[in-house]
């Protein structure tokens, strides 16, 4: 697990090393996330961790700050319609390259999450498993990643309630799928994942009110 001083990585680089990672790769419904991170090894905040690890309050206590000490961070999401249109895994490939290419510190190398790399990344790029719990900038992105994805669903249970979007966050729970049984289809749902597309092929009603665009978030 992370603890409070640079994992193996980051620690014999003396450059600046972005961590990457995404949110939202397996719910029904709802935009991927990514967000990227370049922290300042002079002023880390202390408990960052993978963010399945942290309760919610703990995970948006850090994302404040982590957002207050880094020398950069951004956020991207990719909407719905892009994620059927290209797969999940292209999609999210593609939010953490918008990640990486929002932040306004351009960084040496990127250390992303998972076994793939985006391409045409602006910098040199590796590809860590389990980099969220071995690597703190992942780690740092996984919390802020997962914290704008949190938000954005409960913005989007504003938009289409009934489907408790605030509660489950897209995923694939008993009571999402008795709302989509009993509300239909809406805009945000993943019409390429099997839960939806088989809904829809036995002419479950569509909701087809609001929505969401892509949105990339740089800050610093």
């Amino acid at each position: 697990m992370v603890s409070g001083r640079p994992a193996a990585h980051e620690r014999v680089l003396n450059e600046r090393v972005a961590g990457v990672d995404e949110a939202g790769r397996g719910p029904l419904a709802g935009p991927v996330c990514a967000a990227a991170v370049i922290l300042d090894p002079a002023c880390i905040p202390s408990g960052i961790a993978d963010s399945k690890l942290l309760a919610a309050a703990r995970r948006e206590q850090l994302a404040v700050e982590i957002k207050t000490s880094a020398i950069a961070w951004a956020v991207s999401f990719v909407d719905v319609a892009e994620i059927d249109r290209i797969n999940i895994l292209q999609a999210s490939l593609l939010a953490m390259r918008h990640a990486v290419a929002a932040l306004a510190v351009e960084p040496a190398l990127a250390l992303i999450d998972g076994n793939r790399c985006p391409d045409r990344l602006r910098c040199r790029s590796q590809a860590v498993v389990g980099g969220d719990r071995t690597e703190l900038s992942i780690a740092a992105a996984s919390i802020l990643a997962k914290v704008a994805r949190d938000d954005e669903m409960r913005r989007l249970d504003q938009c289409h309630p009934g489907y408790g979007f605030a509660q489950h966050k897209g995923y694939g729970t008993k009571a999402h799928l008795e709302a989509l049984d009993r509300l239909g289809v809406c805009i945000e749902h993943r019409r390429s994942f099997a839960p939806v597309r088989a809904r829809l092929q036995q002419g479950a009603p569509l909701e087809e009110s609001g929505g969401s665009a892509d949105l990339v978030v740089p800050a610093r």
